[in-house]
């Protein structure tokens, strides 16, 4: 199939216009977002999106997981749809363009086809997938694994907050259960448009990052049950002491990462203490182990490392241990075709490219389980992300959405 011109371009002030727009729903405490998902902020996000994609002639679907599919037709009923997906929810003190470039970047690659007058056989949806960030909901992801089967809707419906709050309540309450079947939808590809999330397209000057492969992934929550005591008056000798072991684990956890270097990751980002207080000994530590490589080998070997040594830890200081997987997802390769589409696109574009491997996981992960796919980046700041000072340039943005637009077009097949 015949490859756009190079003229072609989407409208980069436009894209950053909507960008910016969006992020005063859900203003962080400093400079960025704070639009959890199933939250009010998040429905109010998903209503601007809404209009927008309806002013432009789309129509609007939502499965029971409340992901929302704004569909361009086609000029063949027949052709599966090529989709553009990321999300709209954030971190806790996440920043303006994490997923929600990938969704907006999407809606600009419409918004362009509709400008030039371009029509292509195949339809184009655009796509917010329901908590892909995981923060408010574990595991990250969600809507997207139960639409690639990977979870039971049920299993998702169960999942609670910390405040104890489901995700089936939360989602009913902000009135964003849709009517369809989740996963019926049919994919002829899947794209999505990210910042880098890292450090490397941005130290190697590069503005384009053609994404080979996603890393694999587990998050093993560990629950630690010592004995409460006066950390005053109890013997060194006499404690159980849940939070030692926390500390010599998440010591040991380097120690395997290191072990597997080059390409692999470990470390710990949230952990519970109770009663988490001044003067009293943890009775309980709760944390998640984060765990990520692009080999499967290593991966199996690094978990397999961790649990042993773990409760070997807890064994030697009297203290109880168990483990759950609250997340996981095995490394991905992005198709091929796809991947050629894209690094195409950047070369006769003139935008200087690299391939990469993503370090985060992405609904794209889960949508490569049911379709071809593959993913775009662009740089961001010093690779800084889940982060309120996440920032990417306007020059930067509008660079990836040109490549994506390239790739979708060749993809969708433009009708003369």
């Amino acid at each position: 199939m015949a490859a756009p011109g190079e003229n072609l371009r989407v409208n980069g002030d436009r894209l950053w216009d909507m960008l910016m727009e969006m992020a005063k729903i859900g203003p962080g405490v400093a400079g960025g977002n704070n639009r959890q998902t199933l939250t009010d902020a998040d429905s109010e996000g998903r209503k601007l999106f809404q209009t927008w994609c309806e002013v432009e002639g789309m129509t609007i679907g939502v499965d029971k997981m409340g992901t929302m599919f704004a569909t361009r037709a086609g000029t063949d009923p027949e052709a599966l749809p090529v989709y553009i997906g990321s999300h709209l929810d954030t971190q806790p003190t996440g920043g303006k363009f994490d997923g929600v470039l990938g969704v907006l970047g999407g809606l600009e690659v419409v918004r362009s086809m509709n400008d030039l007058g371009i029509k292509t056989k195949h339809p184009i949806v655009v796509t917010n997938w329901t908590n892909e960030e995981g923060a408010r909901f574990a595991p990250a992801m969600l809507a997207s694994g139960v639409f690639a089967g990977v979870h039971s809707i049920d299993y998702a419906y169960a999942r609670k907050d910390p405040e104890g709050k489901t995700f089936g309540d939360e989602l009913q309450r902000i009135g964003w259960v849709g009517d369809e079947e989740v996963g019926a939808r049919k994919m002829h590809a899947y794209f999505e448009y990210h910042i880098e999330q890292g450090p490397i397209l941005e130290a190697e000057n590069k503005q384009i990052g053609v994404v080979t492969h996603c890393q694999g992934l587990w998050w093993l929550e560990f629950t630690l049950t010592g004995r409460e005591a006066h950390t005053g008056s109890t013997p060194m000798n006499m404690r159980v002491n849940a939070g030692l072991a926390m500390a010599r684990i998440l010591e040991m956890v380097q120690e395997v990462a290191m072990s597997e270097q080059p390409g692999a990751v470990g470390g710990v980002g949230q952990m519970f203490f109770t009663p988490n207080s001044r003067n009293v000994l943890p009775g309980k530590v709760v944390f998640t182990v984060d765990i990520r490589t692009p080999s499967q080998e290593k991966l199996d070997r690094m978990r397999a490392a961790i649990e042993k040594r773990a409760a070997e830890i807890c064994e030697g200081l009297g203290v109880g241990c168990s483990v759950e997987a609250v997340g996981h997802f095995d490394p991905v390769t992005f198709d091929p075709t796809l991947v050629g589409r894209v690094r195409g696109a950047a070369e006769r574009l003139g935008y200087s490219h690299m391939d990469v491997i993503s370090g985060a996981g992405h609904d794209a992960c889960w949508a490569a389980k049911v379709a071809p796919a593959t993913m775009i980046m662009c740089p961001c700041v010093g690779g800084l992300s889940h982060n309120e000072a996440e920032d990417i340039s306007r020059e930067w943005a509008s660079a990836g959405c040109d490549v994506l637009f390239h790739a979708v077009l060749e993809t969708a097949e433009i009708v003369e």
